[in-house]
C-alpha cells in the first residue's frame, strides 16, 4: 500500500490546517525532504516537505480545505501502488466472509465524535470547551469543517446568533423569497449580479474567529487619553542628531510602554477560566497589517531592552512577519499589545484586544493644536491620542487609567523614558 501523508501538528495548540497551495501534483515525483504542499495554521504558512520517495499517486484534501491534526492529506507510492480509496473497489472480489472484517475501519472513520442524544457527532476539543463555556447546544449545529466537523468559529456563531435570537422571525420574509439563489439564500445574502464569493481561508480566517472570539467572549471598556508630544517629537530630532539613528514614534511609544508595565504588574495579568494568571515578564504584541491580515509578533522581555535593541527587535519582528518567517513562539505570550493607525491619520478608534491580553494600546495620529500658555500667550503643540481597551474581567478603568497616565507622563518627558 501506498504510504499516507497526514496533517502535521506544527504547534502545541493547533487543532487544524488549511491547505494553502500544493506544490506537487499528482503523478510528480517526489523525494523525501521535497516541499509538497503549503499549510496554513493560526497566523503562518508552513512547508510540508515529504517523508517518503516515490510518486504523488492521489491528492485527498484540496486547496482552501481545512484538516484536522492527522487527517488525511495525500498518498505517496509507486507508479500503479494502491491507495487506500482504492480499498473499497477491491472489496467485491474478496470472498464474504472477508467482508465484514473490512467493514470495520470504515465504521471507525469517524471516531473523533461525541455521543449526543443517540447521534454521533463530529467536534474539535477547542469547539466543544467553547460550546461548555458560552452555554450552547451543539447537537443541531452543521459544522464548516472537515466531513461536517464542528469548529469553534461553528460555536461562536451560534452564541452570537441565540444572543440576537428575538430578531429571529424579522429574516423569515427574506427566506421565503422564491427567486433567492440557493448559495445566497444559506449564507443570508442578497447576490447580486457580478459578486464574486471568496473562502474564508488561511490567515483572514483565523484574523475573523480570533476578533469574533474576543468580541464575544470580553466585556471590554475603550478609554482615550490625549498626550502632549511636542516634547516628544523634538527628543526624535534630538536622537537622530547625536546618534545618526532615526527612530519611529513607535519606538519610542513601546519603550515607554515596557518601562510603564514594569512598574503596573496589575496590568500583566491574562483571564483563564475561573483563573487570573499574573505574568511574571514584560512581552508586548506589535500589532503588523500583512495584505493576508493581521500578525502580532512578541518582543519578548521588553523592559530589559535598551531602546537600540528594542527597535531592532521591532523592526526584524516586523520584516519577518511580512515575508512570513516567523516562528510560532515568535507571536504569542504577549503581555499588552500596541497597534498603531496613527500613519493612517487616525484620530481615535476602538482596537480589539488580543486574547489572551488583558489590555491593547491603539496609537493615534499626531496632530497640531492651538492652546494658550500660562501667560495667556498663543502656541501651537503636538498632540496624539492613545486608545486603550481594557479587558474589564480583569480591569478596572480606574486601575487602568493611572497606568495611562504614568504612559502619558513619561511621553511628555521623553528624557526620562531613558533612564
Amino acid at each position: 500500500m501506498a504510504h499516507e501523508v497526514l496533517m502535521p501538528q506544527l504547534g502545541l495548540t493547533m487543532e487544524e490546517g488549511t491547505v494553502s497551495q500544493w506544490i506537487k501534483h499528482e503523478g510528480d515525483e517526489v523525494k523525501t525532504g521535497d516541499v509538497i504542499v503549503e499549510i496554513t495554521t493560526d497566523k503562518l504558512t508552513n512547508e510540508v516537505a515529504s517523508e517518503f520517495d516515490g510518486v504523488l499517486l492521489k491528492i485527498v484534501a484540496q486547496e482552501g480545505e481545512d484538516i484536522p491534526v492527522k487527517g488525511l492529506l495525500a498518498y505517496i507510492g509507486q507508479p500503479g501502488e494502491a491507495v487506500g480509496g482504492d480499498a473499497p473497489a477491491a472489496a467485491p472480489a474478496a470472498p464474504a466472509a472477508e467482508a465484514a472484517p473490512a467493514a470495520a475501519p470504515a465504521a471507525a472513520a469517524p471516531a473523533p465524535v461525541a455521543a449526543a442524544n443517540g447521534a454521533r457527532i463530529r467536534i474539535s476539543p477547542l469547539a466543544r470547551k467553547t460550546a461548555a463555556k458560552l452555554g450552547v447546544d451543539y447537537s443541531s449545529i452543521v459544522g464548516t469543517g472537515t466531513s461536517g466537523r464542528i469548529r469553534q468559529a461553528d460555536i461562536l456563531a451560534a452564541a452570537e446568533a441565540q444572543k440576537n435570537a428575538p430578531a429571529a422571525p424579522a429574516a423569515a420574509p427574506a427566506a421565503a423569497a422564491p427567486t433567492a439563489k440557493p448559495a445566497a439564500k444559506e449564507a443570508g445574502l442578497d447576490l447580486m449580479e457580478g459578486d464574486t464569493v471568496v473562502k474564508l481561508t488561511g490567515m483572514r480566517k483565523v484574523v475573523a474567529e480570533r476578533m469574533l472570539a474576543s468580541h464575544t467572549e470580553i466585556p471590554c471598556v475603550t478609554q482615550n487619553i490625549k498626550v502632549d508630544v511636542t516634547e516628544l517629537m523634538k527628543f526624535r530630532k534630538m536622537l537622530l542628531a547625536e546618534t545618526g539613528r532615526k527612530y519611529s514614534v513607535n519606538d519610542l511609544i513601546l519603550k515607554a510602554t515596557a518601562k510603564c508595565l514594569k512598574n503596573h504588574p496589575e496590568m500583566r495579568v491574562s483571564f483563564d477560566g475561573n483563573r487570573i494568571i499574573q505574568r511574571a515578564h514584560v512581552n508586548i504584541g506589535m500589532a503588523v497589517a500583512l495584505d493576508a491580515g493581521l500578525i502580532t509578533p512578541v518582543i519578548r522581555d521588553a523592559d530589559k531592552m535598551g531602546l537600540e535593541e528594542l527597535a531592532d527587535t521591532a523592526k526584524d519582528l516586523a520584516t519577518r512577519a511580512k515575508e512570513n518567517k516567523l516562528l510560532p513562539e515568535e507571536y504569542k505570550g504577549s503581555t499588552i499589545t500596541v497597534t498603531n493607525l496613527g500613519m493612517f491619520g487616525i484620530e481615535t478608534f476602538t482596537p480589539i484586544i488580543n486574547q489572551p491580553d488583558a489590555a491593547i494600546i491603539g496609537v493615534c495620529a499626531t496632530e497640531n493644536e492651538l492652546d494658550l500658555d500660562d501667560e495667556g500667550n498663543l502656541i501651537k503643540k503636538q498632540v496624539m491620542r492613545l486608545s486603550v481597551t481594557l479587558d474589564h474581567r480583569l480591569l478596572d478603568g480606574a486601575v487602568v487609567a493611572k497606568f495611562e497616565m504614568d504612559l502619558r507622563d513619561m511621553l511628555q518627558n521623553p528624557m526620562s523614558i531613558l533612564l
